[in-house]
């Protein structure tokens, strides 16, 4: 019995350890990460290498869609809408399909990441943009699958594809100077209603100076065309630790008949058991 459990033990262990082995991936997965101006920029792709190969015509034909690299979808994540060609990208992931030919290549960005190649059946319907780019000879062959982002500026960049000896670049915008000019005009206009609210708001909960809060929740609600229920709630919880108990009790109402209105029972019992506090019911 004890040899039995030893060699099924001895079997398991040698099972185990074949188990761990791990060997190299002929196409090895990469990631690259990239900022461009605000925006970021993610491609994950496999890499095939060309192992004395033929690549462009041979085994990757023209003339067909090809997935542009190995095993899962080559994908691409942009953080903020870009501009490709003239047409507006939409913030997300998409797969990068390719239709190489001899002087130039048709770079299609896929809205379904999900394939493991290329889709079984092909949706025009999911192709969020297509562009045509030239091909440019290298003057020596790219022995690995390589993609890149390069050409950085504050507003621009190009996705380049290369291998073998061919290289191609799809430029593309991003949105920098909108962004850039939007936090500029909202900085320089002040604070919104929303920052005085959310500072009153933190002051008041964190125990600071209530007086403060209090003149930054006035303020946000004197930029508030009509104040939510939820967010009067607060005010007059800050006008009770303030002292100043009428402005808390004529707040609360309102708050109530705002909460009433929208069917919330939860600040109405809120609102109700304050008011009972404060000795207005």
């Amino acid at each position: 019995m004890k040899k039995l459990v030893l060699s099924i033990l001895v079997l398991a262990i040698s099972l185990t350890g074949y188990a761990q082995i791990e060997t190299p991936q002929p196409s090895p997965s990469s990631k690259l990460e990239q900022k461009v101006g605000l925006t970021d920029v993610t491609l994950e792709y496999s890499r095939p290498s060309m192992r004395g190969r033929t690549i462009f015509g041979d085994l990757v034909p023209y003339g067909k869609l090809w997935r542009t690299g190995a095993n899962a979808n080559t994908k691409i994540t942009f953080s903020d809408d870009v501009t490709i060609g003239e047409k507006i990208l939409k913030a997300g992931s998409y797969a990068i399909y390719t239709m190489p030919n001899a002087e130039s290549w048709d770079v299609i960005f896929y809205a379904d990441t999900n394939n493991w190649g290329t889709p079984q059946k092909w949706d025009e319907s999911k192709v969020a943009t297509k562009i045509n780019v030239p091909v440019f000879v290298l003057p020596m062959n790219i022995e690995t699958f390589s993609m890149s982002i390069d050409n950085i500026s504050s507003g621009t960049a190009t996705l380049g594809i290369f291998w073998e000896n061919a290289y191609v670049g799809v430029p593309f915008n991003v949105p920098t100077d909108a962004k850039v000019v939007s936090t500029i005009t909202k900085v320089m206009n002040g604070p919104s209603a929303n920052d005085y609210y959310a500072a009153a708001v933190y002051y008041s909960q964190e125990g600071k100076d209530i007086t403060q809060a209090q003149k930054w929740m006035d303020k946000a609600m004197s930029m508030t065309e009509k104040p939510a229920f939820w967010q009067l709630r607060q005010q007059s919880l800050i006008y009770a630790k303030a002292g100043n108990k009428k402005a808390a009790i004529e707040t609360a109402k309102k708050s109530l008949a705002g909460a009433e209105a929208a069917g919330n029972n939860d600040y109405v019992k809120m609102n109700n058991d304050s008011l009972k506090e404060w000795g207005a019911m």
